[in-house]
C-alpha cells in the first residue's frame, strides 16, 4: 500500500477503527465467510432475474419482447388463448422458437413453478433439466433454495435491526435513569421474557393468516430482550464517568447527552450480538415453516425444503439441499459473529 494510500486511510478511519478492521480481517475463516455470505445475499436478491420462468429477451418475427418488464398475451406469439403467456408450456415454448429465439436465466424456473414436462416421475432426481432436483410438487429445488434463503435473509435483517432498535431504547432509557425507572421496567421485562415464545407464535399463526410481515411483527415483540441488559448495563456504567457529568453541567439536553455521549459506547457491545440475532432469526422461521406455522403453504422456504425432506425419505437429495442450504448460512454468519466480537474486543491485536 503506497503511502498516499494509507495516509488516505488514516483521515477515513481513525486508529481505534483501522484497529478493529485489522483484527476483522485477521483471519482467513472470517474474511471468506463475508465474501460467501455477500455472495449468497446477492444472489438471493437477484432471485426475480436469475431463477424465472420467463426469458429475459424474446425475438420473435423481427419484433423484440421484454418478458420481465411486461406480461405478454399468449396470441403475442401465436397461440389462442388472451391470457398471460406461460413460458414454461413446451406448447408456447415451440410456437416461440418456430418463428425466433428466446435468452433465458440459468435457472428458467420461478420458485413455483410447475414443471408440467418433466420426463421423469417426482421428486425427480438431478439432472441438468433441474440441478438439485424436483420436489414431490414438480418444483424446481435450486430456486426454491434461492427464494428461500431471500425470504430467511430479508426476514433476519427486519427481526435483527429492529430488535436492536427497540432494545437500544428501551436499555437505554433504564440504564439513564436508573431508580425505579429501572427497577419498573426490568421485573416488565422479567415478566415478557417468561413467555412461551415458540407456543406463542404458534398460537398467534394459527388465529392470523400467516405471512412473512405478520411472523416479522411477532419476532419483533420478543427480539429485543436479549439486547436491553447489554444496553442498560453500559449506560449504567458511562453515565457516572467525568465526561459525562461535565456534559450534563454545561446544560446538555438528556437525549443530546444519550445519543451523543454515551450511545457510541454502548453500540459497541451491542453491534457484537448482532450476527447470533440474525441466526436465531432464521433458525425460528425454519423451525415454524417445518412445524406448518410458519409462510403460507407453498411458499419458497428453508423450512419447507425441510418438511419435503422428511416427507420424501426415497429423495436423498431434497435433505442434503436442506442440510447443506441450512449449515452454509447459519455457519457463514456464526463466523461473521466471531470475527466482529474478536474486532471489538480490547485484548485482541491484529496480527502482523
Amino acid at each position: 500500500m503506497t503511502d498516499s494510500a494509507l495516509e488516505q486511510k488514516s483521515r477515513i478511519f481513525s486508529p481505534l477503527a483501522q484497529r478493529r478492521l485489522a483484527v476483522f480481517l485477521a483471519k482467513r475463516k472470517v474474511v471468506v465467510a463475508l465474501v460467501l455470505w455477500v455472495i449468497l445475499l446477492v444472489l438471493s436478491l437477484s432471485a426475480g432475474v436469475l431463477a424465472t420462468d420467463k426469458p429475459w429477451l424474446i425475438r420473435y418475427q423481427g419484433q423484440y419482447f421484454f418478458p420481465l418488464l411486461k406480461e405478454y398475451p399468449e396470441t403475442t406469439f401465436g397461440g389462442f388463448l388472451p391470457t398471460t403467456t406461460d413460458y414454461s408450456d413446451p406448447a408456447v415454448a415451440q410456437l416461440i422458437l418456430a418463428e425466433g429465439t428466446w435468452w433465458r436465466s440459468p435457472i428458467p424456473w420461478r420458485w413455483d413453478t410447475l414443471d408440467i414436462a418433466s420426463p421423469t416421475s417426482v421428486p425427480a432426481l438431478p439432472s441438468w433439466r433441474h440441478w438439485l432436483g424436483t420436489d414431490d410438487q414438480g418444483r424446481d429445488v435450486l430456486a426454491r433454495v434461492i427464494y428461500g434463503m431471500r425470504t430467511s435473509l430479508l426476514f433476519a435483517f427486519a427481526v435483527s435491526f429492529g430488535g436492536l432498535f427497540i432494545g437500544v431504547i428501551i436499555g437505554g432509557i433504564q440504564g439513564y435513569f436508573g431508580g425505579r425507572v429501572d427497577l419498573f421496567g426490568q421485573r416488565l421485562i422479567e415478566i415478557w421474557a417468561g413467555m412461551p415464545v415458540l407456543f406463542l407464535l404458534m398460537l398467534l399463526s394459527s388465529v392470523v393468516t400467516p405471512s412473512i410481515g405478520w411472523l416479522t411483527l411477532i419476532m419483533l415483540l420478543f427480539s429485543w430482550i436479549g439486547l436491553v441488559d447489554v444496553v442498560r448495563a453500559e449506560f449504567l456504567r458511562t453515565r457516572n464517568l467525568d465526561y459525562i457529568t461535565a456534559a450534563i453541567l454545561m446544560g446538555l439536553p438528556k437525549r443530546v447527552v444519550m445519543l451523543r455521549h454515551i450511545l457510541p459506547n454502548a453500540m459497541i457491545a451491542t453491534l457484537t450480538y448482532l450476527p447470533f440475532t440474525f441466526t436465531g432469526a432464521i433458525t425460528t422461521l425454519t423451525s415454524l415453516d417445518f412445524l406448518g406455522f410458519g409462510l403460507p403453504p407453498g411458499a419458497a422456504s428453508l423450512g419447507e425444503l425441510v418438511s419435503q425432506a422428511r416427507n420424501n425419505p426415497q429423495a436423498p437429495w431434497l435433505a442434503i439441499t436442506a442440510f447443506a442450504s441450512l449449515t452454509l448460512l447459519l455457519s457463514l454468519m456464526v463466523f461473521i459473529g466471531e470475527g466482529v466480537r474478536d474486532a471489538f474486543d480490547p485484548r485482541f491485536e491484529p496480527s502482523h
